[in-house]
């Protein structure tokens, strides 16, 4: 059984820059992409990063193409999330995600297994 467990989020100002890690145990996730998503309260979770197997490939939601970028370290079974220039609209808590395929997918139907998730907080 796969368990995901994100870093602590934590706040920062606008403009600001964190990074979120997930750390995977209970076996490798070497062979299937992973995801980042968001929640706020009273919305569906939306996509916002994705990677693939291998690392080779990657997609973004719109909102956060050009600040964040998602890269993966199989031989660490831990996958991240850089993310920059941070605005207040990025508040939420963000959850990484297993995808039951290698390639790269949006929907989190897609998904099997997830963290718990983290809180990001960016103030104005």
């Amino acid at each position: 059984q796969l368990q995901l467990v994100e870093s602590w989020g934590g706040s920062v100002q606008s403009g600001g820059s964190l990074r979120l890690s997930c750390s995977a145990s209970g076996r490798t996730f070497t062979n299937y992409g992973m995801g980042w998503f968001r929640l706020a309260l009273g919305k569906e979770r939306e996509f916002v990063a994705a990677i693939s197997w291998s690392g080779s490939t990657t997609s973004y939601a719109d909102s956060v193409k050009g600040r964040f970028t998602i890269s993966r370290d199989n031989g660490k079974n831990t996958v991240y999330l850089q993310m920059n220039s941070l605005k207040p609209e990025d508040t939420d808590v963000y959850y990484c995600a297993e995808s039951a395929v290698g390639g790269v997918r949006y929907s989190r139907n897609n998904y099997n297994y997830w963290g718990q998730g983290t809180q990001v907080t960016v103030s104005s």
